[in-house]
């Protein structure tokens, strides 16, 4: 059995998921995970985790989910391992953040797991102040265009409050730093709860931060503990 992930938009009507899923299984398909990403004018989008017997069984069901009355297929693809359970995904995300005992190493993970759980392209910490990039995962752009296009999105209160953004770029500031963890990926727009969840995993790391500088402030003090 292989799994995927398939994005579908239906309407946010009762019914309509359990439409869905009879097609799924009229092409043998097992339905095994649904993540809602967004809900708002009638319209729901939600990611279906769906296990096949057979590859070739793809194209009929795609075909046989865009029957449903108001249903649209958005995108399909492999599932990444992550994305089988994206909930302990974002706990186990956490959990390596507060372990970290040095900034770098807060910055890296912060980077590497921001890509890995949004299943993003590439992924930033970026320094507003520069800018520069303190950590990076993946092919990123340049910083300065990172900074100008950061800079522009906080005139939009709806992007700052995590509701909406650019289809291909998602981004969250570290609260207590001019510090922004940006994330890109090409062909699958960010939906508001992957930007919801983006921005919780900055606080986190913005937390850990924090600590790390006071432990470090308490360090170099004339005479402290080791």
């Amino acid at each position: 059995m292989t799994t995927y992930a398939v994005r579908v938009w239906l309407p946010d009507r009762p019914g309509a998921l359990g439409a869905v899923a009879s097609r799924i299984g009229a092409v043998r398909g097992d339905l095994v995970g649904i993540d809602i990403l967004e809900r708002g004018g009638g319209r729901a989008i939600d990611e279906l985790l769906v296990e096949l017997p057979s590859d070739d069984l793809l194209p009929l069901l795609a075909a046989e989910i865009s029957q449903v009355d108001g249903v649209d297929v958005e995108d399909v693809r492999l599932a990444a391992e992550s994305v089988h359970d994206p909930r302990l995904g974002a706990l186990e995300a956490a959990a390596v953040l507060v372990e970290q005992y040095a900034l770098d190493g807060l910055f890296t993970a912060l980077c590497s797991h921001g890509r890995h759980n949004f299943d993003a392209d590439w992924a930033v910490l970026l320094d507003l102040d520069g800018p520069g990039l303190l950590a990076r995962a993946g092919d990123a752009p340049p910083a300065a265009w990172l900074g100008a296009f950061l800079h522009g999105s906080r005139t939009s209160a709806a992007v700052v409050g995590a509701d909406t953004g650019p289809d291909d770029v998602a981004w969250a500031d570290l609260p207590t730093a001019d510090l922004a963890l940006v994330l890109g990926r090409q062909g699958r727009p960010f939906r508001a709860r992957e930007r919801r969840q983006l921005a919780a995993l900055a606080r986190i790391a913005d937390s850990r931060r924090v600590e790390l500088v006071a432990r470090q402030a308490v360090s170099t003090q004339p005479g402290a503990m080791s």
